[in-house]
């Protein structure tokens, strides 16, 4: 086993339900504060990327995936 090949993250399982909200509220946080930290660097991405174009009204073979 090669040191890339082990899990990043690993979740604990059988949480109680508060332990699962606080949890997801750490999580929530966390995601928060690296936006805040890298938001000038995902403006420039955004704005350098193109906008996905929407797709065409007379089209309806596109099916948007439910997530």
């Amino acid at each position: 086993m090669e040191p890339n090949d082990l899990p990043i993250v690993v979740l604990p399982l059988d949480l109680s339900d508060d332990s699962a909200a606080i949890l997801i509220d750490f999580l929530h946080d966390l995601t928060a504060a690296l936006e805040r930290h890298y938001a000038g660097q995902l403006l420039r991405r955004q704005q350098s990327t193109p906008e996905p174009r929407s797709p065409d009204s007379s089209d309806s073979t596109k099916i948007d995936p439910p997530f």
